[in-house]
């Protein structure tokens, strides 16, 4: 976490681009000073989505939600009336998937009345009957209010020890709701319509958790966790390395006055090549890295030769 506040990274940038150094920030009005804190806020959010940095990770935990209640189905008829309950049933957006006995395959819930004890589903009832056993499971989730973008295969059902399988692609996921054989004992994701969406349904609550790198990058005044996407007062701090946004301000602002050359193709400032290192610098420095053998081989998880004594074996 760099300690130097919006106001301090500009200052620096304007005086070793030899400007005047503002007071304020967030509240000058002046053309230039505008154009910076727009121009670092640029920066910091190009820079959030240039690597995964361990600063925005976030491990995401929630449990699945599913209710079983009775009810009276009528052939060809997508509304379901004499519910033994309707509690804990939300429908916008729609996140409940319907099955028991006379309900088609990938059928939604649609709507509730709780007064009248009714729902609508999304497909007709293939069978009437009363007191119908149904379960109504929750496959659509919705993302945290920073979520950005889902770390690969991080995707896992913790309480079954299994990782999900996934994310589907379109046409995978229709084979999924559509084919005969589409079920099985993995759980599938897909992320679609900004909802996590799983398949196929849980009867029971289960422990699912993944990770996501966060939209923010920016921590509010004495704040330790982050909560903002761009700078908006003069006192708040980034993730990213003082030097790192220094050189990035005045390589942005360098670049917006037209200061640049062209190199190998590139296009490029005094300052580009400065940037390029300490960008590099910081990545490399970002959460350590792992070492690498040249003669990698698994570790033996049960008793042989490399774990077990060589004597007092009574004792």
């Amino acid at each position: 976490m760099a300690n130097s506040t919006l106001l301090a990274l500009v200052n620096a940038a304007q005086g070793e681009l030899g400007l005047a150094v503002s007071s304020t920030v967030v509240a000058n009005t002046a053309d230039e000073v505008t154009q910076l804190r727009y121009l670092i806020n640029a920066l910091g959010n190009g820079l959030k989505r240039e690597y995964p940095w361990q600063a925005t990770s976030v491990e995401y935990r929630f449990s699945s939600v599913a209710y079983t209640y009775t009810a009276t189905t009528a052939d060809t008829s997508t509304t379901i009336s004499v519910m033994s309950s309707t509690t804990g049933l939300t429908t916008n957006p729609t996140y409940f998937q319907v099955t028991g006995n006379g309900i088609p395959s990938d059928t939604y819930l649609v709507s509730v009345n709780a007064g009248a004890s009714t729902a609508v589903l999304s497909n007709a009832a293939t069978a009437t009957g009363t007191l119908v056993s149904l379960t109504f499971s929750q496959v659509r989730y919705a993302l945290a209010t920073d979520f950005d973008r889902l770390t690969d295969r991080t995707d896992w059902v913790r309480s079954d020890h299994w990782e999900m399988i996934g994310p589907e692609t379109a046409q995978q996921w229709q084979w999924l709701k559509s084919g005969y054989i589409s079920t099985g004992p993995r759980v599938r994701f897909r992320m679609l319509g900004d909802l996590f969406q799983i398949w196929p349904t849980l009867a029971d609550a289960e422990r699912l958790g993944y990770e996501y790198f966060s939209k923010y990058w920016v921590y509010a005044t004495a704040a330790t966790a982050l909560s903002k996407q761009s700078f908006t007062v003069d006192t708040d701090t980034c993730i990213f390395p003082d030097r790192l946004m220094v050189v990035g301000l005045k390589d942005r602002f360098f670049r917006a006055k037209g200061f640049t050359t062209v190199v190998n193709g590139k296009v490029t400032t005094i300052f580009s090549s400065e940037y390029d290192m300490e960008l590099s610098n910081a990545k490399a420095n970002d959460g350590g890295s792992p070492n690498l053998s040249f003669a990698p081989r698994p570790s033996s998880v049960l008793i042989g030769w490399d774990n077990i004594p060589d004597s007092q074996y009574g004792s």
